[in-house]
């Protein structure tokens, strides 16, 4: 498979860390458009590299998602299939991946139109879903992640070859400040940072438990807090934030009794597919990333019961 130009380099043999300047817009839908967003929406997204939408989903529709998730957590052969990440020391599920694929209910929220219009309005046009997983935090146990661009790890090891994705996560329980919430650094979309360090084959088997390469130094990530501060996602069950590929976000653990879950959808644009890795790497399995064929997703309300 042919590597197309690397214009976002990083994890490269003597390469020291650097800011690079972000090369691709940050919404590419047409302002004159009908956008599924308001101008205050799009501003906020453009400066700050995410939005949150309080309660996008009531509490039925949640109550629905969070019994499929309870139920697919206790299923012994859920838990052994390669897609399903485990705590590094308690061995409790972490993640589980490729749900859009795996599951009616997941398939039918990635296409709601309520998130993936906005997706589809920010990347500027058709969609694939390019990563999904269920997320669990549990309470007293779930271990922390740490600042990264999910960009950079897209880049590296599985060939995304522009900025032309958003990711989305509905929360499934409420996010407070003490339960390990979701972290961003606003304004950090528009830079990358170049990481350092050599990364091995299947690299994602430590990565996706806990990430220690693709990860900023810390001189830049002090920088980039410096300039935009940061700011922890709190909100209700039911809301959404949805943040540009190159945000820089990580999480504490969580060591109170509230576990933490939601929903993460990743949604590419159809002519941003993965090439061959940017590090020259075995790329990884497709229920990490999507490599295709795809087919757009089909936009739509949808109901749940």
């Amino acid at each position: 498979m042919t590597v197309a130009a690397d214009v976002y380099p990083s994890r490269q043999l003597n390469q020291q860390p650097r800011w690079l300047d972000r090369l691709d817009p940050i919404i590419h839908g047409d302002p004159s458009n009908d956008a599924p967003l308001t101008a205050d929406q799009m501003a906020r997204f453009e400066r700050d590299g995410f939005l949150v939408l309080p309660e996008l989903f009531n509490q039925d529709e949640v109550a629905v998602f969070r019994n499929e998730v309870n139920r697919l957590r206790n299923d012994k052969e859920v838990l052994e299939q390669p897609s399903a990440i485990r705590e590094p020391d308690s061995g409790a599920l972490r993640s589980l991946f490729a749900i859009h694929r795996s599951n009616n209910l997941f398939k039918r929220i990635a296409s709601d139109e309520r998130i993936a219009s906005i997706a589809s309005y920010i990347v500027g046009g058709d969609v694939y879903v390019h990563q999904s997983r269920m997320n669990l935090k549990p309470g007293f146990k779930g271990k922390e992640f740490y600042w990264h661009s999910d960009f950079e790890t897209w880049h590296v090891e599985d060939g995304l070859p522009r900025m032309r994705a958003v990711s989305c996560s509905i929360l499934l329980t409420d996010n407070t400040p003490y339960n390990g919430p979701l972290m961003l650094i606003p304004g950090s979309h528009r830079h990358y940072i170049s990481c350092t360090g050599d990364t091995p084959d299947n690299h994602y088997q430590r990565s996706l438990r806990k990430q220690e390469l693709g990860v900023p130094d810390d001189s830049s990530l002090n920088d980039m807090v410096a300039q935009g501060g940061i700011e922890a996602v709190t909100g209700k069950a039911g809301t959404v934030v949805l943040f540009d590929c190159n945000t820089l976000h990580g999480s504490n653990s969580n060591i109170t009794p509230s576990p933490r879950s939601n929903l993460f959808y990743v949604y590419n644009h159809v002519d941003n597919q993965p090439v061959a890795p940017y590090g020259e790497l075995t790329p990884r399995p497709d229920f990490v990333a999507e490599r295709g064929p795809v087919e757009p997703l089909q936009i739509a309300p949808q109901h749940y019961r």
